[in-house]
């Protein structure tokens, strides 16, 4: 897959479905076994025969709730719902309950029957071959103008770093997809400040366990393996810069700089590491203003273009004076300034003008600089909690050195030390670690590249009770 593939929702299309009005059901039914369109529902439809059963069946008491969405079947024929209800059919009468709201939204006309939706582009084809065998259609139509299509994020080897990017919330379709991006920035944040080979080590084999589906009781978080694999590995290289194996056992010699013997270029290293990854995200973010609303509006916004000038050129003006470069710091503070004065321009357009204008652009013109000077210097924190887990190995070490030189007692003793101390040391930077990364991701990234949020890609996934083609397996769209 191309990389600006890869890094780009999945292509949606406006589609159209065309089926005969007596063939509807048959259609909606292949619909829901497919899971990979996204139908418009009615927004005042009156409850069906199959929602008036369920109510009542949650009247006298049985178990009817969220949960029959995500349980629910449909049957090939349409049932009988007196006899569902008898029975406490539930997740049949939730099927079809799905089923007549979908219909509800259906333009009817003469023998026709027509709805509209959302589907990915790339399974177009498939979806009609198989609406085909009903004698319906799925025609793509043109985006309505002023509706942005749902994002569905991209499916596979990324996935597993799809929840990072949700949770915080989801890209606009025009967006560039961060997952790959955001995901490998986490593991290597995760890894400074968690470096030691052997707790990286622990971390691999956990992954391995979830990929095998061990314990069985975490087997629904086996898709975010490759996520622990990451945070491993980036844990083991950083640990073999800083020499470290469960501490500073002298196992492995220091490849680049030992923690607590070096905190200060360890502290330069993780502001320039996190001014890179700043630098980038403001691209990113340039990106994304101009795809969402042309270079009119990117130019001016201290999320595009804007603050792509302001940032880099003040950085390059302050290496400049570090190291007492007068070309680069002349260029990168002109840069800086003429970055600036942009983005004083799109926050007093964003006014009403006149004098509380003024004030208004300068308050939030100083919260710009502000905040970038903040962000900056936020990253720091990688460098203090490396230091943190460091000096927790090394406390660990010191004392399991200090019992095993007295008898046979002080050795067990140590054993006992080693384990309970890395154990507990190992489980609270594991937990520092991830929670501080995914704040830096939050706040220091994520806000560069989120203006607006998106519309999540949700299709309607049903499936049957019995499949309408058994020779047919179906895979249904992720929701992302």
């Amino acid at each position: 897959m191309p990389w600006s593939e890869a890094v780009t929702p999945v292509r949606m299309r406006r589609v159209a479905v065309i089926v005969p009005q007596a063939a509807l059901r048959a259609a909606l039914v292949r619909i829901a076994e497919e899971g990979c369109v996204e139908l418009d529902r009615a927004e005042e439809a009156a409850p069906g025969a199959a929602t008036v059963r369920l109510q009542r069946l949650r009247g006298r008491g049985a178990t009817v709730g969220p949960e029959c969405a995500r349980t629910a079947l449909l049957a090939a024929a349409a049932p009988d719902l007196d006899l569902l209800e008898r029975e406490e059919e539930v997740a049949l009468l939730a099927g079809e309950a799905q089923l007549e709201e979908r219909a509800e939204g259906a333009v009817r006309q003469g023998e026709m029957a027509a709805l509209a939706g959302w589907c990915p582009a790339a399974e177009v084809p498939r979806v009609a071959g198989r609406l085909a065998a009903t004698g319906g259609a799925l025609l793509p139509l043109p985006s309505p103008r002023g509706t942005d299509p749902p994002t569905l994020l991209r499916p596979g080897r990324a996935a597993s770093f799809t929840p990072l990017v949700t949770t915080y919330g989801t890209p606009a379709y025009a967006d560039v997809d961060p997952s790959w991006p955001a995901g490998l920035t986490y593991v290597a944040m995760f890894g400074i400040m968690f470096g030691d080979v052997g707790h990286g080590a622990l971390l691999v084999l956990g992954a391995v366990a979830l990929r095998l589906g061990w314990p069985r009781r975490l087997a629904g978080l086996g898709r975010l393996w490759p996520f622990l694999a990451g945070a491993g590995v980036a844990s083991m290289v950083a640990g073999a810069a800083y020499g470290e194996f469960f501490g500073p056992t002298g196992l492995l010699p220091v490849l680049w700089l030992s923690p607590l013997e070096s905190p200060a270029r360890l502290l330069a290293a993780a502001v320039v590491f996190g001014a890179g990854l700043l630098a980038l995200a403001h691209a990113a973010g340039a990106v994304n203003r101009v795809r969402e609303g042309g270079w009119g509006s990117a130019l001016y916004a201290a999320s595009g273009c804007a603050g792509l000038m302001f940032y880099p050129g003040l950085a390059l003006a302050g290496t400049g004076l570090v190291l007492h470069r007068q070309a680069p710091a002349v260029a990168g503070a002109a840069l800086a300034v003429t970055g600036l004065a942009l983005v004083a321009s799109g926050l007093f357009r964003a006014t009403a003008g006149g004098g509380a204008g003024l004030a208004e652009t300068a308050v939030r013109l100083f919260d710009v600089v502000v905040r970038t000077g903040t962000n900056t210097l936020s990253f720091a924190r990688l460098a203090a909690f490396g230091l943190t887990h460091a000096a927790l190995a090394d406390l660990v070490w010191r004392g399991t050195t200090g019992l095993a030189g007295r008898g046979a007692a002080g050795v067990a003793g140590a054993a006992v030390l080693f384990v309970v101390g890395t154990t507990v040391s190992f489980g609270l930077e594991a937990l520092v670690a991830g929670v501080q990364a995914l704040r830096l991701e939050f706040y220091e990234l994520f806000s560069r590249l989120f203006d607006r949020e998106g519309r999540p890609f949700r299709p309607w996934h049903v499936p049957p009770a019995e499949p309408a083609d058994p020779a047919t397996k179906v895979i249904p769209c992720s929701p992302g």
